[in-house]
């Protein structure tokens, strides 16, 4: 068995759980926005190909869906540790190195996400406030799908906290590498 276990819970195990069950349901969310996205994608190609009309609204449902999914899908993926990383240099470091490494790299992404998701908070506002509808011959509103933005951000900003908090309590590794004790190559001759 890896690891030791208690029979008392951890703290932070609640608020860990909770934010991944939310993250849980962003994947679906967002895999469900890829799936409609496909079928208007198809609905248009049948339109134009086979009907000979012209099409009026799908390219511009289909991009905001995919932003949506993007968006409302970094929880998920941050969950799974699904974004691009490199690995090499941080399980090279010792265990205390990888530690303070994993803070400054989480802190770092929490500053940058919560800069996006304020910022995109504000342009969601202004298109709410000020009515803002798209430029094409559909004209939706744009604060359907702007919505997205703040949403999505402010879910990734809660995933961070939540990995933030695993950290500090030991619920998680700093990148995955419990295990790893010495750098690699340590004790080769």
């Amino acid at each position: 068995m890896p690891g030791l276990t208690s029979a008392a819970p951890r703290r932070g195990a609640g608020f860990i759980r909770a934010v991944h069950a939310v993250s849980t349901v962003c994947g679906w969310i967002a895999a469900a926005f890829t799936v409609i996205a496909l079928f208007v994608t198809c609905h248009m190609i049948f339109v134009r190909a086979v009907l000979g009309q012209s099409t009026i609204w799908q390219t511009e449902a289909v991009i905001y869906l995919m932003i949506a999914a993007t968006t409302i899908g970094l929880p998920y993926v941050q969950k799974l540790r699904g974004h691009v990383n490199v690995d090499l240099i941080p399980l090279m470091l010792p265990p205390r190195a990888r530690m303070v490494l994993a803070y400054v790299t989480l802190l770092a992404t929490l500053a940058v996400i919560m800069l996006l998701a304020w910022h995109s908070l504000h342009i969601w506002t202004e298109a709410f406030d000020r009515n803002w509808k798209s430029s094409t011959v559909w004209a939706p509103p744009l604060w359907v799908p702007y919505l997205a933005l703040p949403i999505g951000f402010g879910l990734y900003v809660l995933q961070l906290l939540a990995d933030l908090v695993g950290l500090a309590t030991g619920h998680e590794a700093p990148f995955g590498a419990r295990d790893i004790e010495a750098p690699l190559g340590a004790g080769e001759a």
